[in-house]
Order: C-alpha cells, then structure tokens, then sequence
C-alpha cells in the first residue's frame, strides 16, 4: 500500500510552479492519489487541484509539497507545525538549504516517498509572544534597528541569568536551520539541522563582547529593550510581526521536531558547501 494518497501543495508567490504541479497532477492520477492547493495559489494557474482552506489540507494531506525556495519551505512548516506530516521542497530557482530536489527529479522522488524509502530530517522551531500572540519561526526571530532611530540595545538573560548586553544593529535568535540565513550573514556559526540548539547572535555589534552564543533548546533566553535603544522591529522568519519599545522585552522558546522535511539523498553538509560556496583557502590545497 503506498504512502501517498493527498498531496498539498504550498507555491511560490511569483515564480512560475506549472511544470512541476503538471508533474504532481500526472503522478496522482496514476495513483489515484488527490492533490490539494490553497484556492488563491492554485487559481491563478490553470490546473485540476482541488482547492481547499489551509487547515482543510493540513488535515487532509499524507505529504505537503513545497514549490519555490526556502521562503516558501519555512511557509510550509509553519502551516504544519507541530504535525507528522513530512514535507518535500522542490527548487524552482537557486539552491536553497530546506529544498530537497530539482523539478525534473520529482516524479521520481514521488514514487521514493510513496515506497517509504526516504528519511526524515526533524526542524525545531523557536516560539515567543509579540504583542499578546504567539509567532513561530523555523529560521529565525530578530530585533532590528528602526533606520534613524538608534541602535539596538538588547540585554541577552538566557535561562533566568543575565548574561550580556548588545549594542548591534540587530540581535538575532535563531534555529539551526537558521544558522546559515541572517544569522550566518552576522557572522554566527554553521550548525548542523540534528542539533537542537538556540543561537544568539548579534549583527554589526558595537559592543566589546561581539561574540555568538549557542544554547540548548531546553533553556529559554529573554531579550529586554534597554533604554539606550532605538525602537526595534521584531521579524519573525524575515517578516516585520511588531515592534518593541525600550523596556519592553520578549522570551523565545524551542519548540523541538516541529516539522519533518524529507530528504532522500543529500546532505545538510552537501548543500552547505554549495549554497555557501566553502572552498577554504586557496594555500591548503
């Protein structure tokens, strides 16, 4: 009996996704298999899904497929936090880190799943409350400094015990998954996806004390707006959610196995020499 019987699909705001949902459709109807999209994503492209409401196929599909880049894997998980579901990412531009395969390889990889023979990469997320409601992020949750209005002054207290204050452009909390987005861009560490770990990391720091901290994901840190700071913008996942005044402050937590991304051949390692380009120095070879 095959894994697969209803296929979801998440696309791209603007890159072109008919070739590859043209691939799902012709895959499922010789399965007999349903594919399911979100009705303002399957309506601007002519094809036989079937739309639904996002928790209609959240509760619906055996495997969600992404179809775009990372922006819109880190989308998919968030839809299916804290379910079983696995999803698949298919690359529709450049090489991203959470997307699994090209569209010519996704028939194929339909059948691999549909047999069972693929694996299952867990992604923890990190969770906080901004403005009385809650976000989730599977990258990463950042306070950034307002253009004009000062810089971020945050002071880190991880697990009950004030540890440091950063003076910095931004001051990122991040997953490992988000280890090689804005955090890596501010100079923290690649860590591997099969760490649950928080990552602390603050960005054009003008502090003596400049360095990352990694934290395990059973300690919760509090950031607290200082009252040097400027007003800061809280994004979640890249997304501007609120904004925090000085005094203000918020607590991230882990949220570990959140989501479930297939993987059926590559390596978090693989895929982090070629998206980062790691060749080393040029005098070591």
């Amino acid at each position: 009996m095959g894994m697969i019987g209803t296929v979801g699909l998440v696309l791209h705001p603007r890159r072109d996704s008919k070739q590859a949902i043209d691939t799902i459709l012709r895959w499922a109807a010789g399965k007999g298999a349903t594919v399911l999209g979100l009705p303002e994503e399957v309506g601007r492209i002519d094809c036989t899904a079937v739309p639904v409401d996002a928790a209609s196929m959240v509760e619906r599909a055996d495997l969600l497929v992404g179809l775009g880049g990372d922006g819109t894997m880190l989308r998919t998980m968030r839809l299916l936090a804290g379910r079983p579901t696995p999803i698949l990412g298919v690359n529709l531009g450049r090489l991203g880190f959470l997307a699994e395969i090209d569209v010519d390889e996704l028939s194929e990889t339909l059948s691999a799943i549909d047999a069972h023979e693929y694996s299952i990469e867990p992604r923890m997320a990190i969770r906080c409350l901004v403005a009385g409601a809650s976000v989730t992020a599977f990258n990463d949750i950042a306070l950034v400094r307002t253009p004009g209005d000062g810089l971020a002054g945050v002071s880190v207290t991880p697990s009950g015990s004030p540890f440091v204050r950063y003076a910095a452009d931004a001051v990122i909390v991040a997953t490992s998954t988000g280890s090689t987005a804005y955090s890596f861009s501010a100079g923290g560490p690649i860590v591997s996806p099969r760490v649950e770990a928080i990552l602390v990391v603050a960005a054009a720091a003008h502090s003596s004390f400049n360095r990352a901290l990694v934290l395990p994901a059973d300690e919760e840190v509090t950031l607290q707006v200082l009252p040097s700071s400027g007003r800061l913008a809280v994004e979640v996942d890249g997304a501007v959610m609120g904004h925090l005044c000085p005094g203000d402050s918020l607590t991230v937590t882990a949220w570990p196995g959140a989501a479930n991304v297939v993987r059926v051949g590559t390596t978090f390692y693989e895929r982090a020499r070629r998206k980062l380009r790691v060749d080393g120095s040029a005098e070591a070879y």
